[in-house]
């Protein structure tokens, strides 16, 4: 009897110990690539708490160094145009014993979504994502000042939400039908369509100025580069 149930109990243990190797193999490799995480994800947090990031890496204004004032007009209007539309412009005046300070004035646009990589007037991270996720739109202004041989540059970004009548998934109309002898018209409405009440303020977009103050002095400061055909 004692040597019957001998064997198949050994089968057993001999089946049951490499799949109990296996599971501990995966549990070893589990714990493995979870303290890697860990690691690295402790050093981030610890890097957050202990060097918090500036909150301006370039001065606004900034001061730009001597250069012909028909020079430095150019490379401001070439930089502002690769993110807003422009709408009027004032020149900067800095020879000749004219000085005048220049304005640049642009139209509002809506921010960029992430599904548009090819636009520069959301920065990435959060201002990407939040006009992805809501309707964002900027206007920028800039001013050049001259100051002595040289200039001083401002950029001034104003960022707006939109703010509807209603939210986009929300179940009733936007058209309505009154039972009142009251008459109301609102124009040609859209059916599903919400009604755009006005603007609401959100402040500057530090992030984008400072992204368009660097480009500007990078432009000024910066030799061009040789193409192959310098000679």
């Amino acid at each position: 009897m004692d040597g019957r149930d001998s064997q198949p109990k050994s089968d057993f243990q001999d089946a049951f110990i490499p799949a109990r190797g296996r599971m501990l193999c995966l549990l070893l490799l589990a714990l493995l690539i979870l303290g890697l995480f860990c690691s690295v994800g402790c050093r981030q947090f610890r890097y957050r708490f202990r060097n918090a990031p500036p909150e301006q890496f370039v001065p606004n204004p900034l001061d730009l160094p001597a250069a012909p004032d028909a020079f430095v007009w150019s490379q401001v209007i070439d930089a502002v145009d690769d993110y807003f539309p422009i709408i009027r412009e004032t020149p900067v005046q800095n020879a000749d014993g004219f000085i005048l300070d220049g304005r640049v004035e642009t139209a509002y646009a809506i921010g960029a979504s992430c599904f548009e990589p090819w636009r520069k007037d959301s920065t990435p991270g959060f201002e990407r994502w939040q006009g992805t996720l809501q309707s964002i739109r900027r206007r920028a202004i800039v001013t050049v000042r001259p100051r002595g041989p040289g200039y001083t540059i401002e950029v001034v970004v104003q960022k707006d939400l939109e703010d509807v009548g209603r939210s986009v998934t929300a179940t009733e109309s936007s058209v309505g039908v009154r039972y009142d002898s009251s008459i109301e018209r609102r124009g040609r409405l859209v059916e599903g369509t919400t009604d755009t009440l006005g603007w609401i303020p959100l402040g500057r977009d530090s992030s984008l100025e400072q992204v368009i103050l660097t480009d500007i002095f990078g432009r000024i400061t910066q030799k061009d580069a040789e193409g192959l055909l310098h000679h």
